[in-house]
């Protein structure tokens, strides 16, 4: 039987908050995880996905 984590525990072990774990869960970003009712099961072994937010501020509207 496969071993899962939830949120509360992925923030403390990858310094995230939960609402951005919860993010990453929606957008299927983390591979494996699973929702049951209104509970994300992660994999324990899965791997923390790289930060693909925008940064550099390029897309701010100017006008």
């Amino acid at each position: 039987m496969k071993e899962y984590k939830k949120i509360s525990d992925l923030a403390k072990e990858w310094g995230m908050s939960e609402r951005r774990i919860n993010t990453l869960c929606l957008q299927g970003r983390i591979v494996g995880a699973e929702k049951f009712g209104n509970v994300w099961a992660i994999p324990s072994d899965a791997k923390k996905p790289k930060d693909e937010r925008i940064k550099t501020g390029k897309y701010i509207k100017k006008d």
